[in-house]
């Protein structure tokens, strides 16, 4: 396990580059950059261009940068020779808060969620050197909380309010190749809906995934369950759809490790790993398991005592303030760290730090 301390600010969102050697961490209305020193992080620049709250950041292959925000804006940032970062305007044509961005994996195009119930699709025109957007708007009724992208790039999933996590074609002609057949679909033209899944709770969706395949999609809700869809053809119903209720806090992010195992963080202050297939999921074990920590333990002995004692003394109970897991704070946000199709450590910040925690138990 690696904790970078980066104060006691709480960070929105974070991103590494695929080296590691840059790290960008969105809080308040600015991205603070860190650089990798080789024994730690150390802060070296900070862009500054959003006048409201920086909702989401993301590194692409190509080290460029993306931001966006409450002021419904979002910004480019490429890196120049002098060490100064040039920002490039975006041009998202929305009128609420942009609330999530992700690139694409080939890195030529990101999505922005939005409260203006679209997701813009963005892509660089070289003739007038900015990012201009294509909207996916129906049957979008709600805000998006979360966006993830295929790794084929140009099938996109979007989390939203009104407990449906959809899948939608983000093809863009001229940019992107048609993308190879799949169980979401064969000809995908731009915001064709190859997906569209909901369970009896409408619990808002917080996050959505594909598997390392993307023939799988999860997603994790407010009512803490995570859900697992296997599409089995075009405009055919889903081969299965598994739901894992569980006794934890809601889960707000979700990465898959594998084809058979994912992990979910969220307001329980630590990461959750869970595996199965289409015939059954099931939660498996925690990372920073708060039930093995000594800390925990010694809570636990010392707890019923001190309540009597305090209350005995005082007439009040003294509250314990620290947890007993690395994260003081609920996870906001999970990342893959290390590996693609068989991941071996995650990411996750929320507190004030960024932890890497190793998967295996």
């Amino acid at each position: 396990m690696q904790v970078i301390e980066l104060g006691h600010e709480s960070i929105t969102d974070h991103s590494f580059s695929a080296d590691k050697s840059l790290l960008a961490v969105a809080r308040g209305n600015r991205v603070e950059l860190y650089f990798n020193t080789g024994s730690r992080y150390e802060l070296g620049t900070t862009l500054v261009g959003h006048e409201k709250t920086v909702t989401a950041v993301d590194i692409n292959i190509f080290n460029q940068i993306v931001t966006c925000s409450q002021d419904r804006n979002a910004l480019v940032w490429e890196a120049q020779k002098d060490g100064s970062w040039k920002q490039t305007l975006v041009l998202l044509r929305i009128n609420r808060a942009a609330t999530c961005v992700r690139w694409s994996p080939n890195g030529v195009k990101f999505a922005v969620g939005s409260g203006a119930r679209v997701i813009a699709v963005c892509y660089y025109e070289h003739d007038n050197d900015w990012w201009i957007a294509k909207h996916i708007k129906k049957p979008l009724k709600s805000t998006v909380l979360s966006v993830a992208w295929h790794p084929n790039s140009v099938l996109l999933a979007a989390a939203t309010t009104d407990g449906h996590a959809r899948v939608f074609s983000g093809y863009v002609k001229g940019v992107d190749e048609r993308p190879e057949p799949s169980p979401w679909g064969e000809r995908l033209p731009f915001q064709t809906m190859c997906g569209d899944f909901t369970d009896d709770s409408a619990a808002w969706v917080h996050d959505v995934a594909f598997s390392p395949s993307g023939d799988a999609l999860a997603w994790v809700t407010h009512d803490s369950s995570v859900l697992v869809a296997y599409p089995s053809a075009p405009e055919q119903p889903p081969r299965a759809i598994v739901a894992i209720a569980s006794s934890f806090l809601p889960f707000s992010s979700v990465v898959w490790t594998n084809e058979t195992q994912l992990v979910a963080a969220g307001y329980d202050c630590h990461p959750v790993v869970f595996e199965g297939t289409e015939s059954g999921w099931t939660f498996a074990y925690s990372i920073d398991d708060p039930a093995r920590s000594n800390k925990a333990s010694e809570v636990r002995e010392q707890s019923a005592l001190n309540m009597f004692r305090q209350l005995d003394l005082k007439g009040t109970q003294d509250v314990q303030t620290t947890l007993p897991t690395v994260h003081q704070n609920a996870i906001k946000t999970l990342r893959a760290f290390e590996g693609t199709a068989n991941v071996t450590k995650v990411s996750t910040s929320g507190d004030g730090k960024v932890v890497v925690f190793a998967v295996s138990e």
